[in-house]
């Protein structure tokens, strides 16, 4: 009997051991030396403001100021509520005391800047995509906001999914820390399109159905899915005649600019927030939008007839 408890506290401390090794953190330790010192273009860094919706999540809800990003939007989901949190440029409460190391080590590798995992309701999975320069601008832009205090509430997040260590294994799954790749046999307007739906618009993080463990099911890329935060059903984007077929490039990049869609009626719920954004964005962005989803494989939808 001794014998068999010392073995099985020598496996169960070799597998903490492995454990602790495979959820570790990993951040960059620098940026590229043609990044160092670089203070950002903050026209650019609003547009990527823009793209990638920042303000829906993380300015005060009932605010009408949507440049304060006090944080507080309370998103539901299997795992528990997870908060948005201030990223004002607040030195004490949002992210004024932040580097740019810090931020892009938040955008792209889920990582705060105390070393601990963030959760992946916060879509890094996505902004991963993105280019250095885009989101060094985009800091820089964030930096220019009002100064907000006061702390979202915390997470409320039960166990297992309240330790964040694990989600090191989470991660080795989801985030494989590729930049966009354009695709060479796609004309450029396509390629800026696929670049603002996959990275900083993070489109598929709502449109894509999503697997057992939250994982994103890229078989099933943008061909709509269960709303995560348990209400209805997310649309399916592709043009499968069960998502845009019907829709021209025209209606596409208008119902982006507008909020209406062909046959009059308006998109409401939490894409009419994301219209707000993408009405900002410039006629040739938005149709490079409509131009990317348009080439895309049609799909059937990605959940269920009846949710």
């Amino acid at each position: 009997m001794k014998r068999l408890f010392r073995l099985f506290l020598l496996l169960a401390v070799a597998g903490a051991g492995v454990f602790w090794w495979l959820t570790q953190p990993s951040r960059l330790d620098a940026l590229p030396a043609s990044m160092q010192g670089y203070a950002g273009d903050r026209a650019n860094g609003e547009l990527m403001f823009y793209a990638g919706g920042c303000s829906s999540c993380h300015a005060a809800p009932g605010s009408d100021d949507k440049t304060r990003l006090a944080g507080g939007v309370r998103l539901d989901s299997p795992f528990g509520a997870f908060v948005a949190p201030n990223i004002s440029p607040d030195p004490k409460d949002g992210i004024g005391g932040w580097s740019a190391l810090d931020f892009v080590n938040a955008m792209t590798k889920g990582v705060s800047p105390g070393g601990s995992h963030l959760y992946p309701a916060f879509p890094y999975t996505s902004y991963q995509r993105m280019k250095l320069q885009d989101l060094l601008d985009l800091k820089a832009y964030l930096d220019t906001l009002p100064a907000v205090a006061g702390k979202a509430p915390p997470h409320e997040v039960g166990f297992p999914f309240n330790i964040r260590r694990g989600l090191g294994l989470w991660k080795l799954l989801y985030l494989d820390g590729q930049r966009f790749q354009p695709d060479p046999d796609a004309t450029d307007e396509v390629n800026r399109g696929a670049y603002l739906v996959n990275g900083p618009g993070h489109c598929g993080e709502c449109h894509t159905p999503r697997d057992l463990i939250g994982g994103l099911r890229t078989d099933k890329w943008l061909a709509g899915a269960p709303n995560p935060e348990g209400k209805g059903i997310i649309p399916n984007i592709t043009p499968h005649e069960q998502g845009l077929a019907s829709w021209s490039n025209k209606d596409i990049a208008y119902a982006l600019e507008s909020g209406f869609t062909p046959d009059f009626d308006s998109l409401g719920g939490s894409m009419g927030k994301v219209v707000g954004n993408t009405s900002h964005l410039g006629a040739q962005d938005r149709d490079a939008i409509a131009a990317y989803l348009k080439s895309l494989p049609p799909l059937p939808n990605g959940y269920k007839a009846k949710q």
